[in-house]
């Protein structure tokens, strides 16, 4: 399949990234997005030096209107849009007690009420245009399986495997597909934090072949999730992880 458009959020590294280039390197139009222009504007050159088609179009996920608008956008642009992949995250790394209240709720405007807003803001477009599109919510392991000094981020987690169940219900009336993934330990920048702080060599144990996930992989396995061959996925968090929840 080609020649849809993918709109892709926190595209300017790690699994976005990989991301939008998989689906530009099988012919989709991407509309690569990030609060971090020149992140953001890195992937649509490496898009395009592929031969890809891509544009960028900033947004800060944590406000509704900035994500509405980027969904605008991609219609304006492109004239419609088939999948919209709410990935965009943020991370933070510390004891419950000692945690920043302006840190926590950074982490669940961004990670949780970002991916809200992108499936309200592309669902109502769908509906409009009676797109029989793909929603693809970034969800995690860290949504089902507690771990210390991730609390905000493990609350958001968790609430993307419900909002993704509950919209997969929602808008099956409308031909629309909501689908979660929950990866493992992946080697992208949100995991530096756990690097500094010595943790690599744990993580890679954590993993049932004992090494970090690429990136590229989660994108191949996302992009799989958007075919007509996987249109009876529908409503399920999808575990890609490694074998990382099979075995704690």
């Amino acid at each position: 399949m080609s020649g849809r458009v993918a709109v892709i959020t926190g595209a300017g590294s790690g699994i976005g990234r990989e991301t939008s280039l998989t689906f530009a390197r099988k012919g989709d139009s991407v509309v690569v997005t990030d609060i971090d222009e020149e992140k953001g504007l890195e992937t649509v050159e490496l898009i395009k030096q592929e031969g890809g088609d891509a544009v960028f179009a900033k947004t800060d996920v944590s406000k509704f209107e900035e994500v509405e608008s980027l969904v605008n956008q991609a219609v304006e642009i492109y004239g419609t849009i088939d999948v919209m992949f709410n990935n965009a995250g943020i991370g933070t790394l510390g004891h419950i007690l000692s945690l920043k209240i302006e840190d926590y709720l950074r982490v669940i405007d961004v990670n949780q009420h970002g991916v809200a807003y992108g499936v309200i803001a592309a669902g109502r477009k769908m509906r409009e245009l009676d797109i029989k599109g793909v929603i693809i919510n970034t969800a995690s392991v860290f949504g089902y399986l507690a771990s210390f000094g991730t609390f905000p981020y493990q609350a958001a987690k968790g609430a993307v495997r419900m909002m993704t169940q509950n919209a997969a219900l929602e808008l099956a009336q409308y031909g629309i597909r909501v689908v979660g993934i929950a990866p493992g330990s992946v080697d992208t920048p949100i995991i530096q934090a756990y690097k500094d702080a010595g943790m690599t060599q744990k993580m890679t144990e954590q993993q049932m072949r004992k090494k970090l996930i690429r990136p590229e992989a989660i994108a191949n396995a996302v992009y799989l999730l958007t075919l007509e061959e996987a249109d009876v996925i529908n409503g399920s968090v999808v575990m890609l992880d490694d074998g990382y929840a099979s075995f704690k």
